[in-house]
């Protein structure tokens, strides 16, 4: 599928970055001449300053962050909380699980950046046919759009339940805050991790008031024992579990991970030893989120009747049970979800068309085509969680084609060099991948079917 010898086409990464792209990678060194005829400049002039190990730790934890708001999106509050409210706590463990996975493909997208120096997206047009490259990008744009369905369903539904906004306009100032959002990103992409980290605060802050309110975790424990209760169950696990792994922040976390050329093999490893303690950190705030939401609606929602599986429904319940301020908390936590999920994505979309294709546009024109479909959606009158659904079953689609290509690259020591998978890792990320794609499948099936 990919060609194993060196590419026949330039770099990937001789295209000019943008000012967001900037950021990402480490500035070459001051004095340094770009002419060969330029003055040699001794080298330990030439070197930056190494950085102490907590402040690359903090460098590395704005990407992860960004990365984690994929894992706190809509879709995951529709999975989790029915799990909770038919279940209790009886399927926390899955989350558990979800989690590590999650962390353990990030790991393996950064792990890509910081190896090569270029992105997942200029690695499959690096070695992948032209025709097989094309395709790739096109699925990839489609799960992106797929993506902003979810995100923008559940930020209108969100300002529906906060000023009782109908679902269109709400749509529309939704897509119109994202804009805003995404337009800070070309000032530095350090102010876009800043405005990132306060949405992702703003979901953790009001989740962990609604479990302070309901006492959500006493007797959650009982919960991380694997079992099931019916097949129901098993079906909704698959949901849960397939629908964790975002393809679009696989795309974005090896963009965000990127070393500059030149780096040696040592400061490679020791920043990715930052990258993964980050991710741990920043997926460990996720999973506490999405372990909040299954804890919070199997306290409050469970054994009340019939099972509320729409998100107005589990505000309502949620109101209804620990009363206002615990249900404006779940509502702000939603429209913060959406807000950041969907710059997000957009910045993802920048990534990977430029890493395809070598093609740019700028990204308020990406951000007015890609929210287009989302909003016709809408329109024509879909229900939310309907829509919600079908953006779940469209990324489906779109998983195993990223985790694919991750696998087979990061096991070449042709691409990676000295950071090549081990044969254990190898193994594990098989596994992981037939594992998730399997899952995905089975829930397209079932949901199709059914």
């Amino acid at each position: 599928m990919f060609d194993a010898g060196p590419s026949r086409r330039p770099p990937a990464d001789t295209l000019a970055p943008t000012p967001a792209e900037r950021d990402t990678l480490v500035p070459p060194p001051a004095g340094k001449s770009g002419t060969a005829g330029g003055p040699v400049v001794p080298a330990s002039a030439t070197t930056p300053p190494r950085p102490s190990r907590p402040r690359l730790l903090l460098g590395m934890l704005g990407p992860a962050l960004v990365v984690s708001v994929a894992y706190v999106d809509p879709g995951n509050y529709a999975t989790n909380m029915t799990a909770g409210s038919r279940y209790g706590p009886l399927l926390l463990w899955v989350v558990a699980l979800a989690n590590v996975l999650a962390m353990f493909i990030q790991y393996l997208a950064c792990k890509t950046g910081v190896a090569t120096g270029q992105d997942l997206p200029q690695l499959c047009r690096a070695h992948a046919p032209r025709h097989l490259n094309r395709f790739l990008w096109l699925q990839a744009e489609v799960v992106a759009m797929a993506t902003e369905l979810a995100e923008f369903v559940g930020g209108a539904v969100a300002l529906h339940l906060l000023f009782g906004v109908p679902m269109l306009p709400a749509a529309f100032v939704v897509a119109g805050c994202s804009l805003l959002l995404v337009l800070l990103a070309p000032e530095g992409r350090r102010r876009f991790n800043t405005v990132i980290a306060f949405l992702l605060l703003v979901i953790l802050a009001g989740f962990v008031y609604q479990s302070l309110v309901s006492g959500s975790w006493s007797g959650a424990l009982d919960g991380m024992r694997p079992r099931f209760a019916d097949s129901q169950s098993i079906l909704l696990t698959t949901g849960m579990v397939g629908a964790t792994v975002m393809p679009h922040v696989i795309y974005l976390h090896s963009s965000l991970g990127r070393t500059r050329p030149g780096t040696r093999t040592t400061e490679k490893r020791r920043i990715l030893r930052a990258h993964r303690t980050a991710i741990v950190v920043a997926l460990g705030l996720a999973g506490l989120v999405n372990a909040s939401m299954l804890t919070i609606a199997a306290s409050t929602l469970h054994g009340t009747g019939e099972a509320p599986e729409t998100l107005d429904a589990f505000h309502r319940g949620i109101g209804q049970a620990l009363g206002p301020a615990a249900a404006l908390a779940f509502a702000l936590a939603l429209l913060a979800s959406g807000l950041a999920s969907s710059g997000v994505g957009t910045f993802a979309g920048q990534i990977i068309m430029a890493g395809f294709l070598r093609r740019r546009v700028p990204i308020t024109v990406r951000r007015l085509v890609t929210m287009t479909p989302p909003l016709v959606v809408l329109a024509l009158g879909v229900d939310p969680t309907a829509a919600l659904v079908l953006s779940q079953v469209v990324l489906s689609f779109g998983i195993p084609l990223a985790l694919a290509p991750l696998l087979v690259l990061t096991a070449r020591r042709s691409v990676m060099g000295d950071l090549v998978n081990r044969p254990v890792t190898t193994l594990a990320a098989v596994l992981v991948t037939l594992l998730i794609s399997g899952l995905n499948i089975f829930l397209v099936v079932r949901v199709v079917g059914g």
